[in-house]
């Protein structure tokens, strides 16, 4: 896959999760066959008052090549100020958050509320792409609400700006993360936009199955998996398997647990124990969904401030 000037090796891709897609379990993804990742979104505000906390979340793992750096803004003032300090971490391709329906964030005029007005994703791809290299892409929703669908000629200022790729999450703003993803209007993005242009859809993802009938049924050119991905790493490599061998392997216990533990081991390394064990619960809980014995396992692990208290708690898996 072409993304601009960069070659990626798939078309599997980890979304942009606030809280959750840090270094640690990007690498996860990673290792489970996801493509590339997106960091979690980044303030271009934050950014350009070279925050330090705002900093952290584009710092990558050891090995970590390739990387998306997505930034959120209410127009392209934020943008230009922050640029010099965003480009010095090399991203593989800066991606505008303009799907992010949160209400701390869209009172600002960012996220999603950007779907209002159009000619400011225009603004704020065509300042980047007159002033660096790097492939610009766009991450957006159907509308703000269903009285103002706008999904295409939200596409067509950010295609007309220089954008290299679009991702669809098929919901309005006002639909949160209820309701279905609508992939008939992801399959009319695709037939819109010229093939030069990337189109990547997003939405109700959670099984290798669901990412397969949208490539197949849309036409995209990959799929951005979100919430599907949390605790569900495997779900990059049996997708893969999926669409390569046409069925795909279940994922043992064995490897469930392997997998959380190396999880967790990735996180102290990078935030030290304290917080880790903090962070980890609500991975570990996603991880554990349909698991035999899981509801003991989480009792203690919501108790957990240790990696030895990890492991004691996973005991009760076997």
């Amino acid at each position: 896959m072409i993304l601009g000037n960069k070659e990626i090796a798939g078309n599997l891709i980890l979304a942009p999760l606030a809280g959750y897609s840090d270094r640690a379990f990007r690498k996860v993804c990673r290792k489970n066959g996801a493509a590339i990742a997106v960091t979690e979104m980044v303030s271009a505000e934050g950014l350009a008052r070279d925050n330090e906390k705002t900093e952290e979340l584009l710092l990558r793992y050891e090995g970590e090549d390739e990387l998306i750096m997505q930034i959120f803004a209410p127009d392209k003032d934020p943008v230009s100020r922050s640029l010099s300090r965003l480009l010095s971490y090399k991203p593989t391709a800066i991606d505008i958050n303009a799907g992010c329906p949160v209400p701390k964030v869209v009172k600002n005029g960012c996220g999603s509320a950007l779907m209002k007005t159009p000619e400011k994703i225009y603004e704020i791809v065509s300042f980047l792409k007159q002033n660096t290299d790097v492939p610009i892409t766009v991450k957006f929703r159907l509308g703000w609400d269903y009285s103002s669908i706008n999904y295409i000629e939200f596409a067509d200022a950010a295609t007309s700006a220089g954008a290299s790729a679009l991702t669809l999450h098929a919901r309005t703003r006002s639909q949160n993360y209820s309701g279905s993803a609508s992939y008939e209007d992801i399959k009319k993005l695709r037939d819109h936009v010229d093939k030069s242009i990337l189109v990547f859809g997003s939405g109700d993802v959670f099984t290798p199955e669901a990412a397969v009938n949208m490539i197949n049924s849309c036409g995209v050119d990959g799929v951005m998996f979100a919430r599907g991905a949390i605790g569900n790493p495997f779900i990059f490599k049996q997708t893969k398997e999926l669409l390569k061998d046409g069925s795909y392997s279940p994922i043992s216990l064995e490897e469930r647990y392997e997998t959380m533990v190396s999880h967790l081991d990735d996180m102290i390394y990078y935030f030290g124990e304290a917080l880790a064990a903090k962070e980890m619960r609500k991975h570990a809980a996603a991880y554990l969904k349909g698991v035999r014995n899981a509801n003991r396992v989480k009792s203690a692990i919501v108790q957990a401030n240790t990696r030895f208290d990890y492991l004691k708690a996973l005991e009760a898996l076997f």
